[in-house]
C-alpha cells in the first residue's frame, strides 16, 4: 500500500482508527473455545463488523506465537482473510523485530512475501543494516519504535545524550528517518507520551506516526490528534483491548463496532478541524 493508498483510505472512510487484533485466547468469548480455531473466528467476528470503521488491522503475532504451531496457523488465516475479504486495509504485523541484515532479510520475507502484510513493526537498536531488508520491498512500510507507552521506556529512551542535550529517543527517530521516506517508513509514538509527542512530530513532520495506547492505557484522542495529524492526514491510532474485548458474550463483535464508532465519531470532527483533505 502507498501513502497515497492510504491516504485515500481515511479520507473516505473518515477515520485514522487501527484496531489491535491481540486476540489473547484466554480472553475471548467463551462459545468461541469450542470452535477448532478459536482466535480465527474471534478476529472473523471483529473484522467482519468493523471493517467499515477503520482503515487498518493489526496484528500482534505474540498472542499467536505463545500458540505454537497452532497459532501461527491462526495468525496466517487472520491474515489471509484479511487480504482476501478487505484488501484496501492496510495490515499491520505488530512483530517487533529488529536483528543483523541476513536475519532481518528472513523476517521481511516472512511478513511481506509469505504472510503479506502491508507494514510490520520493528526495533531499530541495532541500527541501519537490521532495518535495511525491509525497506526494500516496494509498496510496504516499516514501521519503526520511537517511544513507547510503557513505563520502562525512561531506561533508555529517554537518556538524556551530550549531542544538543537531546533524548535518545529524539537521536533515534532524526537517524532512522534518513533510511527511508515518508513513503514507507512510519514512527511509533506511544498515546501516553503525548508530552513529547510534539517534539516528534517536529523530527518527522511528513512521516505517519503509529500511536497505540488510546482506550486501554488511557491515551488521550483529542490531544494526540491535534498534534500529530497533519494537513493530509499522516496519523494512525490504534486502539485493541478497549475495542475487541468490550464484551464477552454472543454479542462480541456488534459491540466491539460500537466502541470503534464511538472512537469514529470523534475522529471524523477532528479531521473536520484539522481541514485534513
Amino acid at each position: 500500500m502507498t501513502k497515497a493508498d492510504l491516504l485515500k483510505l481515511i479520507q473516505q472512510h473518515k477515520t485514522y482508527l487501527s484496531i489491535g487484533l491481540d486476540s489473547d485466547l484466554e480472553k475471548i468469548p467463551g462459545h468461541l473455545k469450542s470452535k477448532v480455531d478459536p482466535q480465527f473466528y474471534f478476529n472473523k467476528g471483529i473484522v467482519d463488523l468493523t471493517n467499515d470503521v477503520c482503515v487498518a488491522y493489526k496484528i500482534n503475532t505474540a498472542f499467536y506465537e505463545a500458540q505454537g504451531n497452532k497459532g501461527w496457523r491462526s495468525l496466517e488465516k487472520t491474515a489471509g482473510y484479511i487480504r482476501e475479504k478487505y484488501p484496501e486495509h492496510l495490515l499491520i504485523a505488530d512483530a517487533k523485530r529488529g536483528d543483523i541484515g541476513n536475519t532481518a532479510r528472513m523476517y521481511a520475507e516472512t511478513f511481506f512475501s509469505r504472510l503479506n502484510f502491508d507494514a510490520v513493526t520493528l526495533s531499530p537498536y541495532m541500527g541501519k543494516d537490521s532495518i535495511e531488508p525491509f525497506l526494500e520491498y516496494k509498496d510496504k512500510w516499516t514501521i519503526l519504535l520511537g517511544l513507547t507507552s510503557n513505563s520502562g521506556a525512561t531506561d533508555f529512551q529517554m537518556l538524556e545524550t551530550t549531542k544538543n542535550n537531546r533524548y535518545l529517543f529524539e537521536e533515534v527517530i532524526e537517524t532512522a528517518s534518513k533510511w527511508g521516506t515518508p513513503e514507507n517508513m512510519m514512527f511509533v509514538a506511544g498515546a501516553t507520551q503525548t508530552g513529547y509527542l510534539q517534539k516528534i512530530r517536529d523530527i518527522v513532520p511528513d512521516h505517519f506516526l503509529l500511536v497505540p495506547g488510546v482506550g486501554a492505557q488511557g491515551g488521550n484522542l483529542e490531544e494526540i490528534s491535534r498534534i500529530g495529524l497533519t494537513s493530509e492526514g499522516g496519523l494512525l491510532v490504534n486502539a485493541s483491548r478497549s475495542i475487541i474485548f468490550s464484551d464477552n458474550s454472543k454479542n462480541f463483535d456488534v459491540a466491539a463496532r460500537d466502541q470503534a464508532i464511538k472512537l469514529n465519531r470523534q475522529m471524523e470532527r477532528l479531521l473536520t478541524e484539522k481541514k485534513v483533505t
